[in-house]
């Protein structure tokens, strides 16, 4: 017989109480693409958060490029899948939704008081009645403006489109671009075409159509076009905006030769680069088009999913519920720079921010940007109509069925 002391009875003690300790701690294998510094410091904080309120689970996380991730999701799914994965809301998450590579988290959700705590998310997580992963972090769009020059032609902050429009004219008048932007790389026209058909004819209306449920030559659709060329044809905009950047038409509004501009909330670091005072910059919802239509926005949503294929479930609900949470959004959203979905989470002394959180904390729903909600092809497409459109607004019927053309076969409808 062996003989041990008590010390060393102790020390296998110890030992055993290790070994049974880390047999015990589940895995928890999590993929994403947030390989840019401020993200993949958030989800470090959030996975440190997590481990620490749930000694019981070890998370393995693996980080991938945002474009390789692309082509990697779509492989990882059908094959070796981890247990958790980010991807985005609305009609990017419905293809693998409709594939069955995305689980039903719909007991989160409602276990957990998510319809209440993340209700302005829940149309664009919703599909056929359930939830299908949790939103933790987005940015609002809307309107920027200069105050000064609004003092100046003796404006106020417009609530509907008649009146933007009316304010046009006078700015116009005055020698000022109503509105600035650069649609060189399209995809700012498309957020004039999503805010255009969000206050005509509403959120549900705006995802069948960008889900291809639509045609593009229904007039509810040419109604959208005909209340933009009220902004585009008396020459409100920026001329020549298909020929400049984004960032070439800030200036514009930082020296007050326009007195707007549509874009998301990214562009703040950049106006106030520009020169721009924080005191001079302005922002406000945009303006109602038809009465009685419920406030949408664009507000390009991140979300965390469970692949239909992963082994670990209990514990990625477990980590679904906790990244859900307030005070987890708080944190992760002050390392992002970004707004927490959780309508009870708080954000720092940023303006804008603050804005944005009480906008988009009480928006009927949510679009997730144009080149989100519709497929690549089609939004390719679309933005090019649009981009043609803002410079020939008399080319309106030819960009819809060409448009029309384009929808009847990538949907093949």
């Amino acid at each position: 017989m062996v003989q041990y002391s008590r010390r060393g009875i102790a020390a296998l003690a110890v030992a055993a109480a290790l070994v049974a300790s880390t047999a015990a701690a589940d895995t928890l294998r999590i993929f994403t693409d947030t390989s840019d510094p401020a993200p993949k410091k958030a989800f470090q904080t959030l996975i440190n958060d997590f481990e620490k309120a749930n000694p019981d689970v070890k998370v393995k996380w693996t980080v991938f490029d945002h474009e390789g991730y692309k082509t990697s999701i779509r492989n990882f799914l059908s094959a070796d899948a981890p247990d958790l994965a980010n991807w985005y809301a609305g009609n990017r998450m419905a293809p693998f939704v409709k594939a069955g590579q995305f689980l039903d988290v719909s007991d989160v959700w409602k276990k957990n008081g998510l319809d209440k705590t993340l209700a302005s998310a829940l149309p664009s997580m919703t599909i056929d009645g359930k939830q299908w992963g949790v939103p933790y972090t987005y940015y609002q769009w809307g309107m920027y403006y200069n105050k000064d020059v609004f003092k100046k032609f003796g404006v106020s902050v417009p609530t509907t489109w008649d009146q933007f429009i009316s304010d046009c004219a006078k700015f116009k008048a005055g020698g000022v671009d109503c509105t600035t932007t650069g649609t060189k790389a399209l995809w700012p026209s498309a957020g004039w075409f999503d805010y255009m058909d969000l206050r005509t004819n509403g959120y549900q209306f705006h995802m069948d159509l960008t889900s291809g449920k639509v045609k593009w030559t229904d007039p509810r659709v040419k109604k959208v076009f005909t209340e933009w060329a009220k902004l585009i044809k008396p020459g409100y905009v920026t001329a020549n905006a298909a020929a400049l950047d984004w960032q070439d038409a800030a200036p514009l509004l930082v020296q007050g030769k326009a007195a707007t501009y549509l874009m998301g909330n990214f562009a703040v670091a950049t106006f106030k680069q520009g020169g721009m005072k924080e005191s001079n910059l302005g922002f406000f919802p945009f303006p109602q088009v038809t009465p009685g239509v419920p406030r949408a926005e664009d507000a390009p949503t991140d979300t965390m999913h469970i692949p239909a294929k992963a082994k670990n479930v209990k514990d990625a609900k477990r980590f679904l519920a906790f990244l859900a949470s307030a005070p987890e959004q708080t944190k992760i959203n002050d390392i992002l720079g970004q707004l927490p979905v959780n309508n009870q989470s708080t954000v720092g002394n940023d303006p804008f921010l603050q804005q944005g959180f009480k906008m988009l904390s009480t928006a009927h729903g949510l679009a997730q940007f144009f080149d989100r909600d519709a497929p690549a092809e089609m939004a390719k497409i679309g933005m090019e109509g649009f981009q043609e459109f803002m410079a020939h607004p008399d080319r309106v019927d030819a960009i819809l069925k060409r448009l029309e053309s384009a929808r009847e076969r990538i949907y093949k409808n």
